[in-house]
């Protein structure tokens, strides 16, 4: 690779990283453990969108297949990464960090950026010392931290380093000090990680689409989450992120509301060093608010199924045009020009 402003001299070779859906449940991995991993239909569709673009594609697969990679000496100018990951906080972190100590460039947030996404509760101290608005909460590590908790009803709670909905239900709404009970020793018991604890937003839910770095980052759009009749009530949750095109309804917005949502969650992706593109979840409080949620630095890139490529496309942006804007952040931020004919 070459930078300071020098393109490399050769047709660009990227290595795609992703964790495969199918692959996992072939290990006997349940579908709610693997939710967070990609369909063939995704990684399909970014690497034709990087062929059309003029580059050399190879499909690495996941940290394993990386490693086995590496070993044997191969090696790309640049990485495509969406590789979640599977065990512990700095799951989204592994392959990023890897990458790191071979040089090799890669799109997307750095590891520490993806480790502290990943844990509500950091997240939203960084947020809260920042003075942007996010709501008080308590992190719930064993039944005994259950009397420590002192706000006000209805609460929400839900599992503190799980993306897609995971752990959250209609039972994540709690009324009394029994359900809450109930709801926190199931989630301890099931997903063995801490609960995070924090009072229930009634109002509007928003995710907030973001691309580049830094200073040239910018929204791309903002839509507002609305559940059918037939959803599980009171969250967007598991089930009803899995089931969204019969139970969910996405809508377009342009108003005071959604413009405050975007303008927090802009700030929120450039306080936390985002890269390349990010999805921030928004809700507003009883007085109409704007409250941080969670971000993640590696939103889902599936055409039709995924909130980003969704909101892109509502605001006129192709796909291809996504992934190209992802690209020209990463070589913004590198200083290098990437050389395709077929570049958008």
């Amino acid at each position: 690779m070459e930078s300071d402003g020098v393109p490399w001299g050769h047709k660009v070779n990227v290595g795609l990283t992703y964790d495969l859906r199918n692959e996992y449940l072939k290990l006997g991995f349940s579908e709610e453990e693997i939710a967070e991993f990609d369909s063939e239909e995704t990684i399909d569709s970014i690497e034709k969108t990087l062929h059309k673009f003029g580059f050399l594609v190879e499909r690495i697969g996941n940290l394993e297949d990386l490693v086995l990679n590496l070993s044997k000496g191969k090696r790309w100018d640049f990485v495509f990464n969406i590789a979640e990951g599977l065990y512990g906080y700095g799951r989204e972190a592994q392959i990023p960090a890897l990458l790191d100590a071979y040089k090799i460039p890669y799109t997307f947030s750095d590891p520490l950026t993806l480790s502290v996404a990943l844990n509500k509760a950091w997240t939203k101290r960084i947020v809260k010392s920042a003075g942007l608005p996010t709501t008080d909460f308590i992190v719930v590590e064993n039944l005994k931290d259950v009397s420590q908790i002192n706000l006000p009803y209805p609460l929400f709670v839900k599992p503190i380093a799980c993306g897609t909905g995971i752990g959250i239900s209609s039972k994540s709404r709690i009324i009394n000090k029994k359900e809450l009970n109930n709801q926190i020793q199931f989630l301890l018991s099931k997903y063995k990680q801490p609960v995070i604890v924090e009072p229930y937003l009634s109002g509007r839910e928003f995710t907030v689409g973001i691309i580049g770095t830094g200073e040239k980052s910018k929204v791309i759009g903002a839509m507002e989450i609305t559940l059918k009749d037939h959803a599980e009530e009171g969250a967007y949750s598991y089930y009803n992120k899995e089931n969204c095109e019969e139970v969910v309804k996405y809508i377009p917005v342009n108003d005071k509301y959604s413009d405050d949502a975007c303008k927090l969650a802009l700030k929120v992706h450039k306080l936390l060093g985002c890269r390349d593109s990010s999805r921030v979840d928004i809700r507003l409080d009883e007085k109409g608010v704007a409250q941080f949620l969670e971000i993640n630095p590696i939103a889902g890139l599936h055409p039709t199924h995924s909130d980003l490529p969704m909101i892109a496309s509502m605001y006129g942006i192709s796909y291809e045009r996504l992934i190209s804007e992802i690209i020209n952040s990463l070589k913004e931020r590198l200083n290098i020009n990437i050389i395709s004919q077929n570049y958008l």
